[in-house]
């Protein structure tokens, strides 16, 4: 049988647009897909325990209408990712999907859809377009907010984890390198990110436009790609470090981390994950500027926090290392 791949062919300037994104739409479709069959899902169970009763079945059913086991669901439901695309945006930016995509879109899903009541249902929302966004938009927020938002924090710090480490790479072993580690499935090939599908193979021109590299923790059973426009040329791979444990609480990771750097530093570390200035870190952990300072300056030599000037301000945020411990904490 013939190989199916990917090919995300790059050219030199390519390689500098070569970046990485975070994805809350990805991670909620595949955080349904994980509900639909937990037996498949052995690291999400911990998760799947603390929340499965919480989902408001109706809404889960909206979204479980567009998203089948394995295989295709709408390319809407994930937009290009970036370094700061939050849950509120991608829940906005579903009210907005453009007719001709929406259409595209859903007939895919159409076809794709079996027994006759699920694609009477499919072919509702094709039918009434501006409803059907709407009760999209609407039932993804409501699983969102009753599924992944509660465990966003720890979700989030393993995606970053994952960022810094392969960004560290980079400069280590090269963008090939790096990319060779990314999963399995995914190699380097003249100057070509090349992905093995399983039932297709594209060509896909990344010239002008680059590659979104993004890590998935609820996505861990394998790679997807996005290649057509208006989305930009994507990677979706697994975040190294996911295990059973990734969903406790965050009370337990700020302990483990206290137990290593102390109660304060730790706060201050688990808190670094944006910039902030000396004295926002003070009022934060209760302390006096002077203490923080010091602790800053602690982490900052252990190589665990970035300072840079704003201005009159110095601001602090967590460096690659930082995310890697944080990561690998939880």
């Amino acid at each position: 049988m013939d190989r199916k791949y990917v090919d995300f062919q790059l050219v030199p300037d390519d390689l500098a647009a070569i970046r990485f994104g975070i994805s809350p739409g990805h991670e909620l479709c595949h955080a349904v897909r994980a509900l639909h069959r937990p037996d498949h899902h052995p690291l999400h169970w911990g998760w799947m325990r603390s929340t499965r009763g919480a989902i408001p079945r109706a809404d889960f059913e909206v979204l479980a209408l567009l998203i089948r086991d394995d295989g295709y669901f709408p390319d809407f439901l994930t937009s290009t990712p970036t370094w700061d695309l939050t849950p509120e945006d991608e829940s906005e930016r579903l009210r907005d999907i453009d007719d001709e995509r929406f259409e595209v879109d859903m007939t895919k899903v159409l076809v794709r859809t079996e027994g006759t009541a699920r694609r009477a249902a499919v072919q509702r929302m094709l039918d009434h377009p501006d409803r059907a966004r709407t009760m999209i938009a609407d039932a993804w927020l409501s699983v969102w907010n009753a599924g992944i938002a509660p465990v966003w924090t720890q979700l989030e710090r393993l995606l970053r984890a994952d960022i810094a480490v392969r960004s560290r790479r980079i400069a280590e072993s090269g963008i090939g390198g790096m990319i060779a580690t990314l999963n399995d499935r995914v190699e380097w090939a003249d100057g070509a990110v090349r992905v093995t599908m399983r039932i297709w193979s594209e060509i896909v021109d990344c010239r002008g436009s680059g590659l979104v590299l993004v890590p998935s923790v609820m996505g861990t059973s394998g790679c997807n790609v996005l290649t057509e426009p208006p989305a930009q040329p994507t990677l979706f791979y697994p975040a190294q470090g996911v295990s059973a444990e990734w969903a406790r609480d965050p009370t337990g990771v700020a302990d483990a981390l206290g137990a290593l750097l102390g109660p304060a530093r730790a706060r201050i570390l688990l808190d670094a994950h944006e910039p902030r200035s000396t004295s926002q870190v003070a009022r934060d952990t209760d302390l006096a500027i002077s203490t923080a300072s010091h602790h800053l300056t602690v982490l900052r030599d252990a190589g665990l926090v970035a300072s840079s000037r704003d201005g009159a301000r110095v601001m602090h945020r967590r460096t690659p290392l930082g995310e890697a411990l944080v990561g690998a904490v939880l």
